[in-house]
């Protein structure tokens, strides 16, 4: 078992909280919010590795202290969203949701924009649609 995190001294023994737990609540809270397109995979994956929802803690940086945490979430962000008001609800979201879970207290909530995310051209797909069905011999 991993001794980082934070511990928790209780009556009968310590609660640990491992980093990686913080940073799964904080790219789930993150992903909540609308106009998120996906996580991306931080300074060392750059925009060629974007992660959906199955791991989370990859677009997630995090220092945890005994008290405190600060966060860096790495983002790739819908194409035609305000993205001030995007990554302002993501530091809310995310500040609430590891302070609620966690007890933590959150120094600072770090937003990067790694990317745009468009909509996919739907003219493709009408295409398909509208061609005759062809007949399989």
């Amino acid at each position: 078992m991993s001794e980082t995190g934070r511990a928790l001294p209780s009556d009968i023994g310590t609660i640990r909280i491992a980093d990686d737990v913080v940073s799964t609540i904080a790219g789930l809270a993150a992903m909540e919010v609308e106009g998120v397109a996906a996580m991306s995979g931080g300074i060392a994956g750059g925009i060629a590795e974007v992660l959906g929802r199955r791991n989370l803690s990859k677009g997630v940086k995090v220092e945890v202290g005994t008290e405190e945490t600060k966060i860096d979430i790495f983002i790739v962000i819908k194409y035609g969203v305000r993205i001030p008001d995007v990554a302002w609800e993501i530091q809310e979201n995310v500040k609430k949701a590891v302070e609620t879970m966690t007890g933590l207290r959150v120094l600072q909530v770090n937003v990067h924009v790694q990317g745009v995310s468009f909509p996919k051209d739907d003219t493709d797909k009408e295409a398909e649609e509208s061609a005759p069905a062809r007949e399989l011999k």
